[in-house]
Order: structure tokens, then sequence, then C-alpha cells
């Protein structure tokens, strides 16, 4: 098991960073200011977040302790075999890496939406 601390945002995660989750701005926080906590955000998540709160897209991709994950092809052979894009790259970006070992935990205001998922889940919700 790794001491980094690896977290992927989901689109609603990141809409309620948006606005004000007390939550969701701790973790932001600690991702640029503590070594070993890194923060991601999947692209096509970032999309589905924008449209639910608009601007939210190029104020995430600003800050500087997150990472947004482009679509590379393993990303989209992954997504195109789900039925919501949002949701299949952040599933997609908590699986196991080389970079992340144990994967990582998927950060979400609506933990339900992932029950069943092969993904560890950190409920944002207030």
């Amino acid at each position: 098991m790794s001491d980094a601390m690896h977290i992927v945002l989901d689109d609603t995660a990141m809409a309620a960073a948006g606005q004000g989750n007390v939550l969701a701005s701790r973790l932001i926080h600690r991702a640029h200011s503590e070594p070993g906590w890194f923060l991601y955000a999947p692209a096509c998540a970032l999309i589905e977040a924008d449209r639910a709160r608009s601007g939210t897209a190029e104020h995430l991709a600003a800050l500087p302790g997150i990472t947004v994950l482009d679509l590379d092809l393993p990303a989209v052979l992954a997504v195109a075999r789900q039925e919501t894009w949002a949701a299949a790259h952040c599933q997609y970006a908590a699986q196991p890496t080389a970079d992340r070992p144990d994967g990582a935990i998927v950060a979400t205001t609506a933990p339900n939406r992932w029950a069943g998922e092969p993904v560890r889940v950190l409920d944002l919700a207030p």
C-alpha cells in the first residue's frame, strides 16, 4: 500500500466544489498544499460538471492542485463500453495504474450512483 492519497472527483463532486462544499474545498486545499495528495478531474466528468454548473470546468482546470485527465486510447475504449461517459471515465481513472498502484478513491456527493461498481467511494455529501 502506498502512502499517497489519489482521489478522482466525479461530476457531482466538481459541481459541489463550485458551490462551496466544505469537504470538496478541503480536498482541493490538501492536494495543493500537502505532499502525497493528488486530485484528478477526468475530462468527461468535467464536461458534465460544467453542464450542471456553468464555469466549473474553467475554474477547476485553473486550480494548481487538480490534474485534468485527458481521454487517451485506453480511456476511450473503456468509456465507449459504458452508458454514461462521466461515470465511465471516473471509474476508469480510479483503477490501479503504475502511478497509482492502489488505484484511486472516487469523491462524490451521490454515493449511491457507485453502488455495485468496483471503486472505493468518498462521500462528500453535506
